[in-house]
């Protein structure tokens, strides 16, 4: 049975962060990641395929949820005991770090597309921001929060009000060490434009065919903002 985690707790017999040799994401397509380490799993945004759920899923530790959606709740069929974080707040599970920050899925403070939750965790070493269906500009304040970013996972398709122009202009704001695309569609169609292609040319990067997944160090980590895309074969 999975377990929700209130705001501010914090597990009492962890007392710092541990270290690790190597991080692994892997993209299970949306916004959903799979952040691995030797000991530790942390799944974002998950959800139903076909009315299945992937396996790896199920072995999560932590789950973030950055918005409500009806697929992302299948946390009762999961033989972990994840905890799941689903608000805004802060939060320690196991020497990892998780911050919630409000934020909206439109520019129209909710109105439109309802709250949206920005996470930013840090995992051993490294911090990572997760910006979920994020659908504004983020203020100084906001960006304040945020922080320093080692890794950073951008959506880049799928939201009208945000925009290719203002992922780009996020990346510049935040200035994170690597960027992650996510919630676009993989494939190009007639209905859903090469979003990715897009991207890539308007935020200037190079070097950028698709991986099944991204291993880092804090060591390894370019000293300049670099885009990461990843492949998605679940």
């Amino acid at each position: 049975m999975a377990m929700f985690l209130s705001p501010g707790e914090m597990d009492k017999a962890v007392k710092k962060r541990y270290s690790f040799k190597a991080m692994d994401v892997i993209w299970n397509g949306y916004s959903c990641f799979q952040i691995k380490e030797k000991n530790s799993l942390v799944i974002t945004d998950p959800y139903k395929l076909d009315n299945t759920i992937p396996q790896p899923f199920l072995k999560a530790n932590i789950i973030t949820i950055s918005h409500p959606h009806q697929d992302n709740y299948f946390t009762d069929d999961s033989d972990s005991n994840p905890t799941i974080i689903a608000i805004p707040g802060e939060y320690e599970r196991a020497g990892i770090f998780v911050t919630g920050i409000a934020t909206f899925r439109d520019n129209e403070n909710g109105t439109l597309n309802g709250k949206n939750t920005v996470f930013v965790i840090e995992f051993g070493n490294m911090t990572l921001c997760h910006l979920g269906d994020l659908g504004h500009r983020l203020p100084s304040q906001l960006l304040e929060d945020v922080g320093t970013v080692d890794i950073l996972f951008l959506p880049i398709g799928g939201n009208e009000s945000f925009t290719v122009d203002l992922a780009v202009e996020t990346i510049r704001a935040i200035e994170p060490r690597v960027v992650i695309p996510m919630g676009y569609a993989p494939v190009s169609t007639s209905s859903s434009p090469d979003t990715l292609s897009n991207f890539l040319k308007k935020s200037g990067a190079h070097n950028t065919e698709a991986k099944p997944k991204l291993t880092v160090t804090q060591s390894s980590l370019p000293s300049n903002t670099e885009v990461v895309v990843l492949s998605n074969d679940t």
